[in-house]
């Protein structure tokens, strides 16, 4: 996965970390195994809920769990249009048109525009859309392993398990409401004892977005420097 699937978030939705990734020396693959059929059958039908919505606004909470530290609760919001998105997450943000990411670092009165990038089918993700194709990823089984009721619902948890050797992860837990589809979490498992879970506290579809939503105005933030760092 990348940068905590987006730290996460982008496990819901996600901007790419394509270049760290292509540093690194080709992973050792493990024993071959099979996704479970019934898993992708929940998850093609979560994507094309979710593929349906014009326009999608979550508030969520990241809980981080590391060795030895104090337990961190973060708190974001996403607004989605297709590609196109507006990430605020802790002090950042992070925009995109679906052609270019802005990335604003209030503390260092800075902005980063970057190209667009992604290796959708390999587990890249340039946009929340990658993340709901999580079960097309060629690096990943996944398999249903628990159904529970909580607050009235029924839960539905998949498990999606790297085939490489080399991953960082054990493992990454998706826990939807079996009924509506509607994700409630995504947990992540390093295999260094780290925890993130991801919970969405709040998801209101088709809401009416303005397109200035899905840029990053020089306006937003008249002191800092932006840097283009596009190719084009």
């Amino acid at each position: 996965m990348r940068n905590y699937l987006m730290l996460l978030l982008l496990v819901l939705f996600g901007a790419s970390v394509a270049i760290a990734q292509k540093s690194k020396p080709a992973p050792v693959k493990a024993q071959q195994e099979t996704s479970d059929p019934a898993a992708k059958a929940v998850l093609e039908k979560m994507r094309k809920k979710y593929e349906a919505y014009s326009t999608l606004e979550a508030e969520f909470s990241l809980e981080i769990e590391v060795p030895q530290q104090p337990k961190q609760t973060q708190k974001g919001t996403l607004t989605q249009q297709g590609e196109k998105y507006r990430l605020k997450f802790n002090d950042r943000t992070m925009v995109s048109d679906g052609k270019s990411v802005w990335l604003h670092i209030p503390k260092n009165k800075e902005v980063q525009i970057n190209d667009v990038e992604g290796d959708e089918g390999e587990g890249g993700i340039s946009s929340p859309q990658d993340l709901l194709k999580a079960y097309a990823w060629k690096d990943y089984v996944y398999a249903i392993t628990n159904e529970y009721s909580e607050a009235g619902k029924l839960l539905q948890q998949i498990e999606f398990k790297p085939t490489t050797k080399g991953s960082d992860y054990s493992k990454v837990r998706l826990t939807l409401d079996k009924k509506t589809l509607e994700i409630i979490s995504i947990k992540s498992f390093g295999k260094d004892g780290s925890r993130y879970n991801l919970t969405v506290n709040k998801l209101t579809p088709n809401k009416t977005v303005a397109a200035s939503t899905f840029t990053f105005a020089k306006t937003e933030c008249p002191g800092c420097k932006f840097e283009d760092l596009r190719v084009d």
